[in-house]
């Protein structure tokens, strides 16, 4: 393998995109998943546009230039973690290897993420982008939830290495809890709950509104996004620390201080409850979703319940965390505690149902919080696509001009036991 270049690691999410090269420990760059063209393209001419490829078709911007982008319409081409617009995809792959990674694709393999049960015609259609338009060597289409489980092997021994698991992957837009066994994810088990990073924001948002009239309305949501990753928590008992903080406010009220962004004025927020109040939702959906009242420990419970019965122990015994949304200070803790009482429970009431002739044996529950939660899955691919049998199980060029897109709906998985 001496002298070839290191693979680069894409994964694309619905909410950021994390892109570098295989061997790093954090991405090079981190940006929104979108994308800013002209107002005036209609459907019709961007595909005249593309027949003829003339000059406007570079007049676009990606990332944080495209949200600042003036007389743009900015696009996201990503929903729900599944790609919905091909072309603007292409055109977002084109800047992140020309401009922002400054490489040549044809000397890199690439590896790229995608979503459980996403279908094999998209894994088909990213081929024929990745082939065809920018000519790469080769390419390994992960799924995101088994390069979070290799991302946790950063805080293991190499013994305890595992592809089983239960991850918990929440970003921006959507959490997923997803079983996987020995590196397959077990389809038909997965669940997904309505509540993200996103929803903690406008929970925050709407505390705020009601309550500070000084923030400009222009500058709530990124106040509240401010807040929400600098001073939230996840607490252990909600009443008690209603009392906390209604016995000692000094101590625990904090000051969030801005700039009003059209008057230059400052301006100083109070932050109080949606400190422990916003997180919490993921433990009480209902506070901001009434039609969800479901909690994350109950959906993993229900997840790990409907897995074959010999993987089950597995599973409870390294649920790993992955995304921005689970960084929150005790967020595994509390999850740890949830799951260990259902799992208890149960064993109980199997005690006593058979009067106390079966004694079952205690099952474990282990969350997995590690350094490198918040870019697991893309920290898990940098990871594997370092490894040198990342080379042998990639589609390369040459099957793709024999056999064509169709050897992209399967990738092998690999480096469960290295």
């Amino acid at each position: 393998m001496a002298g070839r270049m290191p693979a680069v690691v894409v994964d694309t999410g619905t909410g950021y995109t994390k892109l570098g090269y295989a061997g790093n420990s954090e991405p090079q760059h981190i940006m929104p998943s979108a994308i800013a063209i002209k107002e005036s393209s209609s459907v019709g001419e961007q595909a005249s546009r593309r027949l003829g490829s003339g000059i406007e078709d570079l007049n676009f911007y990606i990332g944080d230039e495209a949200l600042s982008a003036k007389g743009y319409a900015v696009k996201w081409p990503i929903r729900h973690g599944i790609i919905n617009d091909w072309d603007l995809m292409e055109r977002f792959y084109e800047q992140i290897i020309f401009k922002y990674l400054r490489c040549e694709p044809e000397d890199h393999y690439f590896l790229l993420t995608e979503p459980p049960l996403n279908t094999p015609e998209n894994r088909e259609y990213t081929a024929e982008i990745m082939f065809e338009s920018f000519n790469v060597p080769g390419l390994y289409i992960a799924v995101q939830a088994v390069l979070a489980l290799a991302a946790s092997w950063a805080s293991k021994k190499a013994g305890e290495r595992t592809l089983t698991g239960t991850v918990i992957d929440s970003g921006d837009g959507v959490t997923h809890v997803i079983p996987v066994a020995e590196g397959y994810v077990i389809g038909s088990c997965i669940k997904h709950i309505p509540i993200a990073g996103r929803d903690i924001t406008y929970f925050i948002q709407g505390l705020l509104k009601e309550r500070e009239p000084s923030i400009p309305a222009e500058q709530s949501l990124e106040t509240a996004k401010a807040i929400k990753e600098r001073y939230c928590y996840v607490c252990s008992d909600i009443v008690k620390e209603f009392n906390k903080y209604d016995t000692d406010p000094s101590k625990w009220i904090k000051v969030y201080n801005s700039v009003n962004s059209i008057t230059k004025k400052p301006f100083s927020v109070d932050v109080g409850y949606e400190r422990f109040m916003a997180p919490e939702i993921f433990f009480h959906p209902e506070f901001s979703n009434p039609d969800f009242s479901t909690s994350i420990h109950e959906t993993v419970d229900t997840v790990i319940q409907n897995c074959p019965i010999d993987v089950r122990r597995g599973l409870y015994k390294n649920v790993v965390l992955s995304g921005g949304s689970t960084m929150f200070k005790d967020f595994g803790r509390k999850l740890q505690r949830g799951v260990q009482k259902l799992v208890d429970s149960r064993l109980k009431v199997t005690e006593q149902l058979s009067g106390g002739n079966l004694k079952p044996t205690p099952i474990d529950v282990n969350v997995v919080s590690h350094p490198m939660q918040r870019y697991s899955v893309w920290f898990g691919g940098s990871m594997l696509a370092s490894m040198p049998e990342f080379y042998q199980v990639c589609h390369t060029k040459k099957d793709y001009e024999e056999f064509g897109p169709s050897i992209c709906r399967h990738n092998p998985v690999f480096g469960a036991m290295s």
